[in-house]
């Protein structure tokens, strides 16, 4: 069914078509018909006048020449016998008067009032003009190849009008007659043509409402109708074939549901299960990427220990060296000393000797503190999840003490660009894992073809609570096809050669999900990587650090 009811019907349509062509048709004809008889009486009118002006001028040629009007008045008095003339006057030139036109004589018809001297409109009707109810002309009369006078001659255009008028109802009536035939041909043609159509429609209405798709539409005397009618027998062929093969379609799945209904019942369980297992399994697999996640996070921590622990061994095997020549110089002084053998030069070295290691004790000592001091922070904002308020300069320092056991074996340079009065509050173990993985990973991807690789590192507050954190190296760069999933885990360049593809993915769940912050890398092959980092902080005041 249509949206909404047509507006137009073809019956309408047709007649309205037909009587709009038969009426522009009718219009135009006579039109044009009208316009040629009005021009035809109108030329035969002017070419009567023109007539009767030569003739009058003729006649009256010589006495306009000599100025007789009794003559010309004779002249003038037999347009009497053409009825339609009313005046006619004759002007002749004067030479008494500069050779001006002056007035000769006229003739009025009876009933006519006379008209006034025309002389000085002579040169106004030099056509013949028509007017409301009169037609004006004025002619030149030649004597002897010479302009004698002219003759002026006013006729009546009453019949020209009424001739007109005539014309005018004769073609309106004959307009009128035409349209109305018109209109009773179109009515009958639009019978021929609407019938068929609206009995096919009807047909078609009613298989709609009854789907009886076996009736057939009979047969019309128009050629193209015949041809639509046996279209709509094809399709009502082919519809009753398709509802006659979807009966049985319908019979046949009504058959098969009633056997799908235990299979569908059967896989439905058997999904079920296998919905669990899955289940079960993503969640072992999540613990598994935590558990080595989790790994990965001590796997560094275990290697930073063991740094640690070899770097302070150093100072303290030189502290335990130095302790242990000043008690071998104590024994031998307290030796001199009971013998009373003591010298003062003996004396005086020892006191040398006892300054000099006690300096290196000092020293050692006071560097195995540092050392210590700076991984146990390290170590504690590693495990910790807490907020501190501290300073980043700081923070960055200790992250790099800590990292010297590994860095002491290339020459790479690490330059810090910080304010050292920068102090924010949020949580440092994110910023230290974060800080050593990206290390880790330029000295052993990065640097890996060089010993003397340089990183930047820059930190400075976007806003009061945005805090940007730059990582730069000129190490060789990261692969198109490794920078496309570089934070996805288990992506890495050295697949069983000890790497474990977890590093950047963990600073990526650090930044985005601890930090609740961004990170976005660009990177050229050969041009070394730059790390954008920026998480919100909460300003502290310089000099106050809350552990």
């Amino acid at each position: 069914m249509t949206a909404s009811p047509a507006r137009l019907s073809i019956r309408s349509l047709f007649l309205w078509v037909i009587m709009a062509i038969a009426t522009t048709t009718l219009v135009i004809s006579t039109g044009l018909s009208l316009s040629l008889q009005i021009n035809a009486y109108r030329d035969d009118l002017k070419e009567t006048v023109v007539m009767l002006a030569d003739i009058i001028g003729q006649n009256a040629a010589m006495d306009i020449a000599r100025g007789d009007d009794t003559a010309t008045v004779r002249h003038l008095d037999t347009m009497a016998q053409v009825d339609i003339v009313t005046h006619v006057h004759a002007y002749w030139l004067n030479p008494n008067r500069d050779n001006n036109l002056s007035f000769l004589a006229s003739y009025h018809r009876e009933g006519e009032p006379p008209i006034q001297d025309q002389s000085g409109r002579i040169d106004l009707f030099n056509a013949p003009v028509i007017g409301d109810s009169v037609i004006e002309f004025a002619r030149p009369v030649m004597f002897n190849n010479r302009y004698a006078g002219y003759i002026y001659l006013s006729a009546s255009a009453v019949q020209f009008n009424h001739l007109v008028t005539q014309a005018i109802l004769l073609n309106l009536a004959v307009l009128l007659v035409m349209m109305v035939l018109t209109f009773i041909l179109a009515l009958r043609f639009q019978s021929l043509l609407t019938k068929p159509i609206e009995a096919l429609a009807d047909f078609l209405q009613s298989t709609s409402r009854v789907r009886d798709y076996s009736a057939r539409t009979p047969s019309s005397s128009i050629r193209e109708l015949n041809i639509l009618t046996d279209a709509v027998n094809v399709l009502l062929a082919r519809m009753q074939d398709h509802v006659q093969k979807q009966r049985e379609t319908e019979e046949q799945h009504r058959a098969l549901n009633a056997s799908l209904e235990d299979i569908v019942s059967q896989r439905t369980v058997a999904l079920k299960e296998a919905n669990q297992e899955l289940i079960q399994t993503l969640e072992k697999l999540h613990q598994y990427q935590r558990q080595i996640v989790e790994n990965e996070k001590m796997s560094s921590l275990g290697d930073m220990v063991a740094g640690v622990a070899h770097e302070v061994n150093t100072p303290i095997g030189l502290g335990v060296t130095a302790s242990t020549m000043m008690l071998d110089q104590i024994v031998t002084i307290q030796q001199n000393f009971d013998s009373r053998t003591l010298k003062a030069s003996s004396l005086d070295r020892f006191l040398r000797d006892s300054q000099e290691n006690l300096n290196i004790i000092y020293r050692n000592l006071n560097r195995a503190a540092e050392l210590i001091s700076s991984f146990k922070q390290v170590a504690v904002d590693q495990t910790a999840e807490n907020s501190r308020t501290f300073c980043v300069s700081q923070l960055i320092n200790e992250i790099l003490v800590s990292l010297r056991p590994q860095l002491k074996k290339h020459h790479h340079k690490i330059n810090v660009h910080c304010d050292p009065t920068l102090h924010v509050e949020t949580k440092a173990g994110p910023i230290n894992q974060i800080l050593i993985n990206l290390i880790v990973n330029s000295v052993i991807h990065g640097f890996e073809d060089t010993d003397s690789g340089t990183i930047d590192i820059t930190v400075d507050l976007m806003t009061s609570s945005m805090l940007k954190l730059v990582y730069k190296d000129n190490g060789k760069g990261i692969a198109d096809d490794i920078r496309k999933r570089i934070f996805e885990p288990f992506v890495t360049t050295r697949r069983g050669e000890g790497g474990s593809g977890l590093g950047m993915h963990l600073v990526y769940n650090l930044v985005t999900q601890v930090l609740n912050g961004s990170i976005t890398l660009s990177s050229e092959e050969g041009h070394g990587v730059e790390f954008l980092i920026v998480f919100p902080v909460e300003p502290a005041s310089a000099g106050i650090e809350k552990n």
